[in-house]
């Protein structure tokens, strides 16, 4: 049964959390993405990174980075520019309008994980994180090996 092979529950229950996240976003009248969200925080986070290193951290790849970054550039929420140091890199800086999305679905983020953990104690969750890491070592040593 699917129900017994742990990847089949864990996949389904990222989907099920993605569905859930992106619904209260929306019913907050905020138009973005989860994943155009990741990405503006990637930036936010990191702005020296380039498009290979901002795919890297949000798990996507690289053509569909550069699809939510030209939407974001469109949104008015992100705004790019060749780098005058290095004419192959590109300068990325959150608009005004992107600082007041963040702030605005932060909290709504916040809730998100906290109704998605609730029930779990903290020694549980860190629990988890730590499978989750060894499983995700576990198959990076496969990987590269």
């Amino acid at each position: 049964m699917l129900n017994d092979i742990i990847f089949y529950v864990l996949d389904k229950t990222i989907k099920r959390y993605r569905q859930y996240a992106q619904g209260q976003i929306d019913r907050a009248g905020i138009s973005i993405t989860v994943d155009q969200w990741l990405v503006l925080s990637v930036i936010q986070e990191s702005p020296e990174l380039g498009q290979t290193e901002i795919a890297e951290r949000v798990f996507k790849d690289q053509a569909s980075v550069a699809r939510i970054i030209d939407l974001l550039v469109k949104k008015e929420l992100l705004v790019q520019s060749t780098s005058r140091q290095d004419r192959r890199r590109v300068d990325r800086s959150i608009t005004p309008q992107g600082h007041a999305l963040l702030q605005d679905v932060a909290p709504i983020i916040a809730r998100n994980r906290s109704t998605a953990l609730q029930g779990l104690s903290e020694p549980a969750i860190e629990q988890l994180r730590q499978t989750l890491e060894t499983i995700y070592a576990n198959c990076q040593t496969t990987t590269e090996g």
